[in-house]
């Protein structure tokens, strides 16, 4: 078996190519992988597409890669939440592109992407405007909308806790869409709490077998997302 460890942040994704679709765990705060994000500030890839459920807080993480001009695009469920202060100031100015996706569909086009499923019929949306231009087909007399899966070149996962081999488990719901976004990517970049031997994790308590995983950063304490944002912090 592979020993997937990675010495830092900045060396699993050391590789990162200009124009790369990114995707990036976490619900807000909950699973947002800080470290390996400002890994890829460090990095310097350009002209981005970024795959995640916001936008980011504050001025770190997420909302720092975009502020640092990383970002061409965002594909995301809320762009302008509680304390993100840069994507709509740049949205606005027409500096970043959007694409808005419900949460539902944006979770089953990450899935579908890992899963194999080229596009899929969902209700939501139809008759609103991100509904517009996309092909609707009627079923049992109800209306649907064709959505794509959405694939990505790296995603960057924050889990509690792996072996070397890269099996993972999470933090209750710092879960969220780091499994299946290790499914639809190409590379997956994981940091983790803990990092063990092999035969340390039940097996049965598995939630992302290491076959989906390519990297795995040990970072024993990650940084709090909130924490950072009340003090003020800026990067980088």
């Amino acid at each position: 078996m592979i020993d997937k460890r990675s010495p830092s942040p900045a060396a699993a994704i050391a590789d990162t190519r200009d124009g790369a679709t990114v995707m990036i765990g976490g619900f807000g705060e909950a699973g947002s992988p800080i470290e390996l994000i400002h890994a890829l500030i460090d990095q310097g890839a350009r002209d981005l597409t970024v795959i995640s459920n916001n936008t980011g807080s504050g001025r770190v993480g997420l909302a720092a890669l975009i502020a640092a001009g990383r970002v061409a695009r965002m594909i995301c469920s809320y762009p302008r939440s509680a304390n993100s202060m840069v994507f709509p100031e740049l949205f606005r100015a027409g500096k970043i592109a959007l694409e808005l996706v419900p949460q539902g569909t944006l979770a089953e086009r990450i899935r579908a992407g890992g899963a194999g499923i080229p596009a899929f019929y969902t209700p939501t949306a139809v008759g609103t405007v991100l509904g517009k231009g996309k092909e609707t087909r009627a079923f049992n007399g109800r209306d649907y909308i064709l959505e794509h899966a959405l694939h990505a070149d790296l995603a960057l996962v924050r889990a509690d806790r792996a072996d070397i081999h890269g099996n993972l488990t999470y933090a209750k719901t710092a879960r969220n869409f780091g499994p299946i976004m290790c499914m639809a990517a190409d590379r997956a970049v994981v940091q983790a709490r803990e990092v063990l031997p092999p035969g340390a994790l039940d097996p049965e308590g598995v939630v992302t077998p290491g076959v989906f995983v390519d990297r795995v950063v040990h970072v024993p304490e990650p940084a709090q997302e909130s924490r950072l944002v009340k003090e003020g912090a800026v990067y980088p």
